[in-house]
Parts: C-alpha cells; structure tokens; sequence
C-alpha cells in the first residue's frame, strides 16, 4: 500500500513494517518519528557505548533514502559503517538496538550476514564509492535496473580511495549509481554569495530539471539545425558555469552535482534524492548535516560523542571517569621527549585523541601533523621527514596500519629511513568487532626485512621501548600495545626492553608477550594450585627473534607459547620453525588467533579463543596430561 497513513496520526517505530511504511509518512510525522529515532539513539548507546554524534546528525538522512530507494532490491552502501545504527533501526532492527555491539547482539558497523539491507561490510574509511561503484556495474550486467547509493562522510573524504572510486565511476554513463557526502563540518566548496544559493536552489528544483529537458528535447526535434543548437546551448551553459560557478571537483569528475542540501530537512532531501533517481547518470549528492544533532552534549562536543564509552543520559558525563590508557601514557611521553628533541614529529590520521597525541599537538602545533583519514599517506609522508633528519612518530591503530603496508615495505623498509610507529589497539578490542580487531600488525610486520617491534606489557616499559625506538633502532621500528588501561597482577618492577625470565626450576616455560602475559601469569598461578610447577619468560623485543634466546629455550623439555595475535606469521610460528631448525626435541604447544574475532568483551573474546588464564591453564594440563608433564 502506498497512501498516506492518516496525517493526523503520530506514529511511532514499533506500529510501522519498516522499511516499507517509511513511503506512507507525512513530512510531519517524519519529524515525530526522527524525534523518536534519536532518542532511542541516546538512550541505547548511554547503555552500551558506541558512535552516537555521527548518527546523530544522519537520523533525516537515512529517513529519506529508505522513503525514497527500495532496500534490499536498491543497494545501500555505508562507508566506515559507523553511521548505519539509524539504518538498522530502520530495516527491522529497533528492538534489538539495545544489543549494540554486545556479545551474541548486533554489529556496531554493517553486516551482510545479519541482514539483507546491509549491502557490504564496513568498518575501515573511504571503501563506500568503490563497492557502490562494483555493485552498480554487476547489476547493469545482469540486467537490473536498480539504484545503489553510497553514503560517504564524517571524514570519510579524506581518504584518498574515494577520489579513485570517484575517478572511474564518474565517467560511467547510463549508472543508476548515486553518492551522498554527509558533510558535518568539511569545507568542500567554495561559496560565491547569493547568487550561487539562488542557482543552487534554482538547478535543484523539479520544474528545472523538467524545463531543461523539455528544451532539449524539442531543440532536438528541430530537423537539420536542432541538435547543432541544443549542442551550443549546452556550451554556453557550461561557459557560464565555470565563468559563475566554478565547476566543482565532482562535476569535473563526471557526476551530476546536487546541493548544498539542508540534512535536516526531509522535504529538501526527499526532493534531491527523487532528482537524483530521475537522471540515470553517476549523481552526487552533498548534504549538510550537524554532527550531534538533537543531543546537546554531542552538539558541543561532537569528537567527545563520536566513540564513547556508556554515559549518563541527563549529564552526558561517562559512567566512569576516564583515566590514564596505554594511548594517553605514549601520547604524554613523546611529549616529554618531544621538549627534549626539535627533531621528533607526530603524525596521526585524523586520530588525535584516540591515540593520545593531543598533547602533543598543543604544544607543538609546528611539528604535529593530522593527515586525514590517509594512512597510506601518512607513512609516506613520515618517509619523506625521516629522510630529511626529522624522527616522525605516526600513531595508528593497528587494524588501520594494514591499509598502508604497501608504503611500510616500499617507501621506509627499502630507503632504510628510520620512522617509529606507535602501534595503538594492538590485540583484541571488544565491541567493535571483526573490522577493529588488532590481529595482523605482528605477521605483517615481521615480513619486512629489517623491522623492530616491540610489545610492552606495563605503562613503564611502554615508556622505555618507545625512547628505545626513537633513539636506539634503525629503520622502521614499532611499538605495539592495547587499547584501555593497564591491569597487572605480576611485579610491575621486573622491567627489561629485550625479555625477562621468571624462573622456579621447571622444565616447562610459558612464553608470552604484551597485555596477554598477565594472562599467562595468572595460568602459572592457576597450574601452580593443581601441583604444577612452570617458569615464565616474559618477551618484550618480539622481533627480530635473538638466537640466543632460542638456545636459552631449548633447555626445557616442554614449551608453550600463547599470543594475542593471528598464528600464522606470528613470533609463536617463528620461534616453533628455529626450534624445529635447531633440532628441538621436546615438546612445543602454541595457541594464536585463527581467524576473525566477534564482537565481545575484551575478557570475553579472550576466553573465546582459549587465550584467558583459565584456558590457558587448561591447555597445558591437557597436554602435560596427554604427554606426561611433570
């Protein structure tokens, strides 16, 4: 049924069959309804943390595509997939939005396997126009004729693998393939005044696009003359254009332009979105959105509410009052070191205060560099410092350091320029999934020849591993540690940069490194209550691996090692293949990560994939049952 559910009426999400009745609303009852969307947005994420500014100022937005395109049948593409929870909500997911992101819940980012209406995957920045643009030229193959929409944004245009996408997809013609930038505080063109808006709203509007087409088309109808005429029409509009203007870097590459839209105004939108569908050319659609929008503490601090923790609605002050992390300890010490030394840059991609180099930035604006949402980039770029005498640190998480291995390898391995990556979320994070786990950095690392990694399990080694790779290593040289705050149930004053023993006389030791040795270290205390004795080494250069520390091994007659991060490629596979190559007799027993992680707790994702103390503790037994370990 498409008429009007009775204007008078104020609906609310559970008496709607969504997303089909989204059609059916008035303009007012749309605005009753984004009321009502955020503030099941503000009341979900209080509970269980997660993106709300963004989805916040997209809650109009994501309205007016599901009124306007017919998902699942019309593909919707959602970049970063940070901004999709109004989408969920919106295609049959409200009452499972208190499940945001919790174990066995739904996906903080879209998924294909969780509902038809997630069109692609999503978690890393700048992919939507790419995939829109494969997914509109498979269904042109296949003879459909319907529309795919990428949804671009929040930042998301930094990314220099939207303007490849935009590159080869602009010069498609006959594509039902539609982008929407969802521009919440980017300066994308330049505005020209009242003339502009005028033009702007002038070629945005229904009757005009009807009247070009109808000149054009009776120009075309004259015979002999008419197509030469349409032709010198067409050039003189274009003359006037790029005279009034200025031909936007969109319309150059081949897309319609359409906007600036008012993001919050589903009239506006609506509008555009029907002009968009009418042309059956790549369109790109530019709408104005305010991030936060409809919460006042996301409104004045939008960054703050981008990724937040869980939060008292009334306040807006988090649950727990935010205090030292392992991303705020490196953050405050480059800067120590940073007085120290004019030489040390810091370079983050649009990642400040997440990895702490905010205070860097404050003090040192000169040589503090946000690049964007470029990683690629920033590693070539902190190349270009290294090879000039400057000592650049780019901290990075660690799921987007793998978008720039090609620049790892090509652009500092090979010069031999010494660049210090402060590796940020290394291991698992918890709630944000499979897309954010921090799994590959170790086996990506250790493929190029001549990298450094350390991997630090207290706030103060933390400190001496990164003046160790500022000042001590060459080349390229990383510093990986997790995300939160430290937890430590061991000595905190056994310190070393290399590795450290903890000996009892056994002839079995437990090998780990990073945040998972206090795991490993609360399993020895497990196996130690079952009369099990074992030593403890505690590795904190992972790599390269020391031959010596191989032959220092080999003494014992049972190894087992346990890594947060995937088994193959990892230092357990590299230790397993020199002790095989040494010809090692005893036993050796590994357990890494294979294969992708779910969202969950960090504890809980742990014991997931047997790398909690009990679990740890667990598989030895086995094995020393299985093999006769005393």
């Amino acid at each position: 049924m498409n008429e009007l559910i009775n204007d008078g009426e104020r609906v609310s999400l559970s008496e709607l069959e969504l997303p089909g009745d989204l059609r059916r609303l008035s303009e007012k009852q749309c605005v009753f309804l984004c009321s009502e969307i955020r503030n099941t947005l503000i009341s979900s994420v209080s509970k269980t943390g997660g993106h709300l500014s963004s989805n916040l100022g997209v809650v109009e937005l994501t309205l007016s595509i599901h009124r306007n395109f017919n998902s699942p049948d019309d593909k919707i593409v959602w970049d970063v997939g940070h901004q999709s929870y109004v989408h969920k909500i919106l295609t049959g997911r409200a009452d499972r939005i208190g499940s945001l992101r919790q174990e066995g819940g739904i996906s903080g980012f879209p998924k294909p396997d969780e509902s038809e209406h997630d069109t692609f995957i999503a978690g890393h920045s700048s992919t939507s126009i790419s995939a829109a643009c494969g997914i509109s030229e498979a269904m042109k193959l296949q003879g459909r004729e319907n529309y795919t929409v990428a949804v671009i944004g929040d930042g998301a245009m930094t990314g220099g693998m939207a303007y490849e996408a935009m590159n080869n997809c602009g010069c498609s013609s006959e594509s039902n393939m539609i982008v929407i930038l969802n521009d919440n505080n980017m300066s994308i063109s330049k505005s020209v005044g009242s003339l502009k808006k005028y033009l702007t709203s002038l070629r945005n509007s229904e009757d005009y696009l009807k009247m070009k087409r109808s000149v054009e088309k009776n120009l075309s109808n004259i015979p002999l003359v008419g197509n030469k005429v349409a032709k010198g029409v067409k050039h003189a509009k274009d003359a006037i254009k790029s005279t009034i203007l200025e031909r936007n870097l969109f319309e150059d590459m081949g897309f319609i332009y359409l906007g600036p839209i008012n993001g919050h105004s589903i009239k506006d939108l609506d509008q555009a979105m029907r002009m968009a569908k009418s042309y059956h050319e790549p369109v790109f659609i530019h709408v104005k959105t305010v991030k936060g929008k409809g919460y006042l503490p996301a409104e004045k601090n939008p960054g703050e509410y981008h990724g937040i923790s869980r939060f008292d609605v009334n306040t807006g002050n988090p649950d727990v009052s935010p205090g030292d992390s392992y991303s705020t300890v490196f953050g405050k010490e480059l800067l120590v070191m940073g007085e120290k030394d004019s030489r040390i840059c810091a370079i983050t991609a649009a990642m400040k205060y997440g990895t702490g180099l905010q205070y860097f930035g404050k003090r040192f604006p000169d040589r503090f560099y946000d690049v964007g949402i470029a990683e690629q980039h920033a590693v070539t770029f902190a190349a270009g410092l290294a090879a000039m005498g400057q000592i650049p640190v780019f901290a990075v998480y660690s799921t987007f350091l793998q978008r720039a291995y090609d620049q790892l390898v090509h652009d500092i391995a090979i010069g031999g320029h010494h660049v210090v990556l402060g590796i940020d979320r290394a291991g698992i994070v918890g709630e944000d999934g499979e897309t954010h786990q921090g799994l590959f950095d170790v086996a990506m690392l250790t493929s190029i020849p001549g990298a450094v990694i350390f991997s630090p399990a207290t706030y103060e080694e933390l400190r001496l591993c990164l003046t160790k790779a500022v000042y001590t290593e060459k080349g390229l040289v990383a510093v990986r540690y997790p995300r939160g705050a430290e937890n430590v149930d061991f000595n905190r004053s056994i310190i070393n940069t290399d590795c450290t023993f903890m000996r009892k006389g056994s002839d079995t030791v437990i090998i780990s490194y990073g945040r998972l040795f206090n795991e490993a270290y609360k399993a020895e205390l497990l196996l130690e209550e079952s009369g099990m004795s074992c030593d403890l080494l505690k590795l904190t250069k992972i790599f390269p691996i020391q031959e010596k520390l191989t032959q220092e091994i080999m003494s014992y007659k049972h190894i087992f090692f346990f890594e947060e991060a995937m088994a193959n490629g990892g230092i357990s596979e590299k230790i397993g293949c020199m002790l095989m190559e040494n010809g090692y007799r005893g036993e050796y027993g590994r357990v890494g990560i294979d294969g992708f992680v779910k969202q969950a707790s960090v504890g809980s994702a742990l014991g997931n994939v047997g790398l909690d103390s009990r679990k740890i503790a667990e598989f030895i037994l086995k094995r020393s049952g299985e093999n006769g370990t005393s």
